[in-house]
């Protein structure tokens, strides 16, 4: 359940392949307010917006009742302190583009054509990573953090399977941050240009501090003991492909930018690991389902509350 949720919302941008270079654009009007939602504007600008990408996906649906969704789901965002870093909508923005056999500016070629604009889809983009956040953090929420798979229930699946009990490779891990605070976003390149040097002097976790002495504004953090299946899903696919005594590629974030060094790794095998691993093999299997009906609950408890005035 957990890998679901953690992924779900790009399975919303892989419908939207119906791209086509010959997609209408609607006629500009003047912008109006249609609803106030918790005190934020949703313009007829950003309704032509959503009613373009819905007609560009070949799917029906309300644009208006999107866009008021849309705008309950960042609200949310903002109260859970969730933050998708500008460079993370664009890596993904690219992804989808090469997806579809595109350059970025061939994308925003298309999308101006048809009246979304690459704002409006970026934005779209960045709402879904961050429900899907929001989502996965009510789910752990809701479930003590079990993912649905007990330890009785995976011994229970290791009886079925001839009592073998599945392995994980055991991470220890170190975070080394280069804060960069949201009013100083400009000297970002330098600060990445420092993370990258430290990066490349990285061959181990015992001389991180050291190397961080003298560096203003770094954070080490030794974040442990990890198993696989708990890996930061951002994370997990550079992390598995390292051995001990390298480090991620350096990356933006909210904090700044960063990267994550292995400091040792070990397969291990006990009942909590099999746990863990079952529960992700289990991960899309009927899951889809939940996560669905759970953000559709979660959403209803957010219109439930909120102050939505039509215009």
């Amino acid at each position: 359940m957990r890998k679901y949720l953690l992924s779900a919302g790009f399975a919303l941008l892989v419908a939207a392949t119906s791209l086509s270079m010959t997609a209408y654009a609607p006629p500009a009007h003047a912008s109006e307010i249609k609803y106030i939602v918790n005190d934020v504007p949703v313009t007829s600008y950003d309704i032509q917006r959503r009613a373009a990408f819905l007609k560009l996906q070949r799917r029906k649906g309300d644009a208006g009742e999107e866009m008021i969704e849309q705008t309950l789901r960042q609200a949310e965002m903002k109260r859970l302190n969730i933050r998708i870093p500008d460079k993370q909508v664009d890596d993904a923005y690219a992804r989808f583009a090469a997806s579809n056999k595109l350059q970025t500016a061939q994308m925003d070629q298309v999308l101006a054509q048809a009246g979304v604009t690459s704002g409006h889809f970026k934005e779209y983009i960045r709402t879904q990573i961050g429900w899907n956040q929001a989502l996965s953090a009510r789910f752990r929420a809701e479930t003590g953090g079990s993912g649905g798979t007990s330890e009785q229930d995976a011994v229970r699946r290791m009886l079925q399977q001839g009592g073998a009990k599945p392995s994980a490779t055991e991470y220890m891990l170190q975070q080394v941050i280069f804060v960069v605070p949201a009013s100083e976003r400009g000297s970002i390149g330098k600060r990445k240009r420092e993370a990258e040097s430290m990066r490349g002097r990285f061959n181990g976790c015992e001389q991180t501090r050291e190397f961080a002495k003298g560096l203003l504004d770094v954070t080490v953090r030794d974040l442990g003991r990890v198993l696989a299946p708990q890996l930061p899903p951002e994370w997990a696919d550079q992390i598995k492909k390292l051995k001990a005594g390298a480090a991620t590629p350096v990356r933006e974030t909210e904090r700044g930018v960063e990267f994550i060094g292995v400091c040792s790794s070990r397969e291990v095998s006990d009942d909590k690991v099999a746990q863990m691993v079952f529960q992700a093999e289990g991960a899309g299997k009927g899951d889809n389902a939940k996560a669905d009906e759970l953000s559709k609950k979660y959403l209803a408890e957010l219109r439930t509350k909120a102050r939505i005035v039509n215009r």
